[in-house]
């Protein structure tokens, strides 16, 4: 893998974490493929899934609508993997506030990516939660919903 792929991997999932930020809700469809395996068991208790990319960016619309939200990413580890495919780990920290009430998750992430065309796509998303920090039920999808 060449490092003008490795320059656009990192600027892809950053593109995909500001865009919960800024809710462009559209630019964060377009970080995606069509469809993509997820897996948020670690946060919501829920199944591993393959959804597609429009069916995602609704699900994180209705969810995250009423939060201020900072996504902060790094550590970025990237692989290049068999033909046009890629893996990039990293380290997130979430923060989310509604009112007075906030609710942090500190997450390592694994994105599997796929190169279509001449762009590079999200193909899938697991998420790891190291911990969580304050009011869980301030985010729909978080198990446990209360204090953490």
């Amino acid at each position: 893998m060449d490092s003008e792929d490795r320059l656009e991997i990192q600027a892809l999932i950053a593109r995909f974490a500001n865009s919960f930020d800024v809710k462009d809700w559209s630019g964060l469809e377009a970080c995606l493929a069509e469809s993509l395996d997820t897996d948020y068991s670690d946060l919501r208790g829920t199944s591993p899934e393959h959804v597609s990319a429009g069916a995602y960016v609704g699900q994180r619309r209705e969810s995250l609508a009423h939060l201020e939200m900072h996504h902060l990413c790094g550590n970025l580890e990237i692989e290049a993997l068999a033909g046009r495919d890629a893996r990039c780990r990293g380290s997130m920290v979430i923060w989310r506030r509604a009112e007075a009430e906030e609710f942090t998750s500190h997450c390592v992430y694994e994105f599997r990516l796929t190169k279509e065309d001449s762009d590079w796509k999200i193909s899938g998303i697991t998420q790891r939660v190291l911990w969580n920090e304050g009011n869980g039920s301030l985010h729909a999808g978080a198990k446990g919903r209360g204090r953490v």
